[in-house]
């Protein structure tokens, strides 16, 4: 790492940024692929930390979240039963957006369950200074969650997605999409502001952004502390770095976390 240049370190993290794999980053840079895990598990540890730090004290109106699917060194149904339980598996990212800013206000991986949930809202509910409007699907871990998370602070709705069924003949297509279900849980949510649109293409944007959330293919993480790094250093880059099509400046300065890229 110390015989590294510094016009080497950002080559190999805009390669990474632009989502392509770790051999691959390695076969541009021409560097060997040890060197670029541990140079991207040292950018990842410090894009957490900056993230935690500065991602604070927003005046966000309305957040919606969502979580989004992969797997660490297998699927579920193919973990070796000794390696159960460490760090394999089914992997879920967490993700909470502005609607306005477009700003990633929190993100966390692990399980799909209540646990996670409930860290999850707390590490929200810790970065604003105000009631907002929240809205996610219709996982039911949310509703206890966020009721102990904002203890009734909050105006909160789900947005619940039917589909019909699916058809064995499309196996890699979802079901067909049939209606949505607007469904107030706590305070007093403006209906029209009810929605997931935004957070949903943020998942559809992690898939295009990180080759090892690409779907049916071999890109996908070996290691837990690989994926989370890989995770964070994208989320750092699209918060701060990139300039959005829409907003044309960051999402940081578009809600005021920052005044320059």
């Amino acid at each position: 790492m110390n015989k590294l240049s510094k016009e080497k370190q950002i080559e190999i993290v805009k390669c990474l940024t632009e989502g392509m794999s770790l051999r691959s980053t390695a076969r541009m840079a021409d560097v060997s692929r040890n060197t670029v895990s541990k140079l991207l598990l040292e950018v990842g540890d410090a894009c957490e930390k900056y993230h935690d730090q500065h991602v604070r004290n927003l005046t966000s109106k309305k957040v919606q979240v969502d979580e989004i699917w992969s797997f660490v060194y297998a699927k579920e149904k193919n973990v070796p039963e000794a390696m159960k339980g460490d760090g394999v598996g089914s992997v879920w990212t967490w993700t909470a957006i502005d609607a306005d800013s477009k700003l990633i206000i929190s993100y966390a991986v692990g399980n799909r369950d209540a646990a996670s949930a409930l860290g999850f809202m707390k590490d929200i509910k810790s970065r604003l200074l105000s009631r907002v409007q929240l809205t996610s699907d219709g996982f039911g871990a949310y509703k206890s969650a966020i009721e102990i998370a904002f203890q009734g602070e909050i105006d909160y709705a789900m947005l619940v997605k039917v589909y019909g069924a699916g058809s064995e003949e499309r196996r890699y297509s979802p079901a067909k999409f049939t209606t949505a279900i607007k469904v107030p849980v706590t305070g007093r949510p403006v209906r029209k502001d009810v929605s997931t649109s935004y957070v949903e293409r943020q998942n559809l944007s992690m898939r295009m952004g990180m080759r090892r959330f690409t779907r049916l293919t071999n890109a996908f993480s070996k290691k837990m502390e690989f994926h989370a790094a890989a995770i964070s250093l994208y989320f750092m880059h699209y918060n701060f770095v990139r300039i959005h099509q829409t907003l044309r400046c960051t999402p940081a300065m578009e809600a005021g976390v920052t005044k320059k890229l």
